[in-house]
């Protein structure tokens, strides 16, 4: 543990990335105030009103929108507003907020990620990505994700963590209450290459193409299956809570498309999830795609356009791209044969 505080870390970044690095820090500063306002909401838990009430509607795309959902949005936007970026653009929006165009910096968020686990007691969080701002809001939010600023999530869990990359490693702060404070945790966090758990919602497995129920087949049967090795499974249903345990130990998360109507281009959204993921992924020696191709490579087309997301240690990511790339030599393999293949780890 370095024990520097993210303000100190933020002032190091701030003097050799002028002014777009020190508004960049600026906008992140703010953004920590207002995770721990949204960390005290929390921890009201069925206490506090705004909790785990529904809203009678359904945010623009259709998911479920609690008032948790409907404040944390309120909150992050007032802190844009006040570091004065371009554009806000979030999930809970169906159009980008316009603060100030003269601006140089933009933000594309998740306000709260998780939202489904809020009554249920398990890590929920706020996933932002920030990005250099455009002529107007159509261009600013279709950049490929390798133009990204910054990225990064804080975590509602046992502890407030903020995961944050500027582009130069992915590093994790825990929150003091002692000290007021964020302090780095986790400096220069670096993810193993192999894998040894997976992440994935096996509910959808009747909708997944052969190639992915393969691909899981294949990690269940275990060591005495063609990957010749065990693997635990885990699925919290929190991109935030999934991605913050690879950064810190590993493994792989993987939601692909599937045959479900709106889902044959995957459930995660590629603006404001899975590019802010990627880049941390990246950062810390990991890789991210969208099965097959690299996400950050992607070019958005709209602001909630979904997309594959696989993502982790980098063999079993590799691993995930060669089922999907030959599902034909998959199919070939002879029966006699099912603990040898053309996969094995």
């Amino acid at each position: 543990m370095s024990g520097r505080t993210l303000e100190a870390f933020l002032d190091d970044y701030s003097e050799g990335g002028g002014a777009v690095g020190a508004h960049v820090a600026e906008t992140i500063r703010l953004f920590a105030e207002a995770a721990v306002r949204m960390r005290l909401a929390i921890n009201e838990g069925a206490l506090g009103a705004a909790f785990s009430a529904v809203r009678e509607a359904a945010h623009a795309h259709g998911d479920e929108q609690k008032e948790l959902d409907v404040f944390a949005d309120d909150l992050f936007l007032d802190a844009a507003r006040r570091a004065r970026v371009s554009y806000y653009a979030s999930e809970e929006l169906a159009h980008p907020v316009s603060v100030d165009q003269s601006s140089e910096i933009a933000i594309a968020i998740d306000p709260l990620d998780g939202s489904s686990n809020i009554d249920t007691n398990v890590s929920i969080g706020t996933i932002f990505s920030i990005l250099p701002s455009k002529e107007d809001e159509a261009s600013t939010f279709t950049q490929p994700g390798n133009c990204q600023l910054a990225a990064g999530f804080f975590i509602y869990g046992p502890q407030l963590a903020l995961a944050l990359t500027l582009g130069q490693g992915t590093s994790v702060f825990v929150y003091s209450a002692r000290l007021e404070a964020f302090v780095e945790a986790y400096p220069k966090l670096a993810i193993p290459p192999d894998a040894r758990e997976f992440a994935v919602n096996t509910s959808n497995y009747r909708h997944w193409d052969e190639a992915v129920r393969l691909y899981i087949d294949d990690c269940l049967k275990g060591a005495e299956g063609p990957r010749e090795k065990d693997f635990n499974m885990r699925w919290i249903a929190s991109l935030v809570a999934d991605t913050y345990r690879i950064l810190i130990r590993g493994g792989v998360f993987f939601y692909p498309g599937d045959g479900r109507k709106g889902y044959s281009a995957g459930r995660l959204r590629l603006v404001y999830e899975a590019n802010p993921i990627s880049m941390l992924i990246e950062q810390a020696g990991g890789k991210a795609t969208d099965g097959t191709s690299r996400v950050l490579d992607k070019v958005p087309t709209g602001l909630h356009q979904r997309s594959p997301l696989a993502f982790g240690s980098v063999k079993e990511v590799d691993k995930i791209a060669r089922y999907l790339a030959d599902p034909s030599a998959i199919g070939n393999r002879h029966p006699l044969f099912g603990n040898r293949g053309l996969f094995r780890s």
